[in-house]
């Protein structure tokens, strides 16, 4: 496919960037869509909680060992035949999963849903970027990436209420006809790249998979079972780590290689990946443990939680309209990025000093200002992260930005939510070892509830309020870990570079 031509405008741009739109949202709503519905396919499914989570796994697993190759099967099929191969893989294996009767039939199919989503965001980027001329690029890559930031916080909320509406077999069913729509407009608007058949690095291949499906695996099931005290998780990080190396060494030796990590010797895309993982890591893993604040500790409702966390995706997408303006008057990308870490690590921080008394409406104003500080630093961000690269390499360097976010996002929930974990029990029992009966504070809050030491009910609303506090410091600790993860990311800012032409021109040079 010829590259478009500065000032050439495509007649169908808007179409296109409804299909690509409709890829990405579909895919990542697909990955925090089923979090709310596990509950209800536990009974359905004569599941229990342990083996109902591998619905997530078997996604999340599949989904990110094929993402790298993303660059190789484009290069193989065509961008466009791919899309097509995978809106209709994930539209079937979609429906299966809703008609689904037993526990292996749906891990099965949503392991194929994985495989079929894993290159639909990186895909959709990559047909965005050569579809359009440069000056085009900034605004419609600012709508793409309101999909991208918004999806996550529209998951868990869209999920909940189709579920309650309907059942949980329809947070699958729903991606049919959303699927058969964007096979027909990729069908009839995409145009299809340039097919470039080489000899299959097949040594490169099998050791890329089985290091990233170790790895996603251990990240995925190391909270489960108690990480390194478990002989399973020690020999998939076991694994991971002799395969990866095993994989570097190939690649470094072969000169044709499953995939390029060559790529990462430029540094706007090396340190650009790295911030979006760090990003991903304290933003999604920030979005997962949220909500579950507000609804267990603050009592919040399920849609009164998703009210709250919707202005994110609102305030996102008007900076991301505002910021690709900006970088249209040549203003250095990095000044956003910087604004964008600040502004989220700032509110980030925010929350790790609300109370148990702190209102919703503050709360969800924290949330719009985060999202204006989301749309600041990602928009800028899969700006400069190309700029430097060869358009060659565009269709393998998207595949490895959006597995550097998915390894982020894994990494950040796993962190958070374990340490949530332990650091709860801690504080339980450092809060608990200052209940004295002679204290003057437990005594002062006996008073007050009218109780006494010798009241059973006594024991049982102490031990209620001990566990709500435990909880709740271990939620303030974990928004601080965030914001440190943040603050990481904007040091490698400083070693960032901004090209010396506009960048997207820089991009259509090459």
């Amino acid at each position: 496919m010829n590259s478009p031509v500065v000032g050439e405008k495509n007649p169908h741009r808007w179409f296109i960037v409804a299909a690509v739109m409709l890829s990405t949202v579909m895919e990542i709503l697909d990955t925090t869509i089923v979090n709310v519905s596990l509950p209800h396919m536990m009974g359905s499914l004569s599941a229990d909680r342990d083996q109902i989570s591998w619905v997530l796994t078997s996604y999340i697993v599949a989904s990110g060992m094929l993402m790298p190759l993303t660059g190789f099967l484009v290069n193989r099929l065509g961008s466009k035949r791919l899309l097509l191969i995978n809106i209709i893989g994930f539209m079937v294996s979609s429906a299966l999963c809703g008609l689904s009767v037993n526990l292996t039939e749906i891990v099965i199919f949503r392991l194929l849903q994985g495989v079929f989503g894993a290159s639909l965001v990186p895909l959709s980027q990559f047909i965005l970027r050569e579809s359009f001329p440069p000056e085009e690029q900034p605004k419609l890559m600012a709508i793409w990436g309101i999909g991208v930031m918004a999806a996550p916080v529209m998951g868990p909320t869209l999920g909940g209420y189709i579920t309650d509406a309907l059942s949980w077999r329809w947070i699958f069913y729903i991606n049919v006809p959303v699927c058969i729509i964007n096979f027909f407009l990729v069908l009839m608007f995409i145009k299809e790249s340039p097919i470039k058949k080489s000899a299959i690095d097949w040594i490169g291949m099998i050791l890329i998979l089985v290091s990233i499906g170790s790895l996603q695996l251990f990240l995925d099931r190391g909270g489960v079972d108690d990480w390194f005290a478990s002989t399973t998780i020690r020999w998939l990080f076991i694994t991971f780590f002799i395969t990866f190396i095993l994989f570097l060494i190939h690649s470094l030796k072969a000169k044709n290689t499953i995939i390029n990590i060559r790529l990462f010797a430029d540094r706007n895309f090396a340190l650009g990946t790295l911030m979006m993982a760090f990003f991903a890591a304290s933003f999604l893993g920030s979005l997962t443990i949220l909500p579950q604040m507000l609804e267990t500790l603050f009592g919040y409702t399920s849609d009164l939680t998703g009210l709250a966390m919707a202005p994110r995706g609102i305030a996102s997408g008007i900076m991301m309209a505002i910021a690709s303006r900006l970088l249209s008057w040549r203003l250095d990308a990095r000044g956003l990025i910087i604004m964008g870490l600040a502004i989220s690590a700032s509110t980030t921080w925010a929350l790790s000093n609300i109370t148990l008394t702190t209102s919703v409406s503050y709360i969800t104003l924290l949330g719009f200002i985060q999202g204006f500080g989301i749309g600041s630093f990602f928009m800028p961000l899969t700006t400069i992260v190309y700029a430097t690269l060869p358009r060659s390499a565009i269709a393998e360097a998207t595949g490895l930005f959006s597995f550097g976010r998915n390894i982020g996002n894994a990494v950040g929930i796993t962190l958070l939510t374990t340490y949530l974990s332990r650091d709860a029990q801690a504080n339980w029992n450092i809060l608990g070892s200052h209940l004295q009966s002679t204290g003057t504070n437990l005594t002062h809050w006996l008073r007050v509830q009218h109780l006494s030491l010798n009241d059973p009910h006594a024991m049982m609303r102490l031990g209620n309020e001990l566990s709500l506090q435990a909880n709740f410091i271990a939620y303030l600790h974990s928004f601080q870990i965030a914001t440190i993860v943040l603050l990481i990311a904007l040091v490698m800012i400083l070693f960032l570079k901004t090209p010396k032409q506009q960048l997207f021109e820089t991009v259509a040079a090459h």
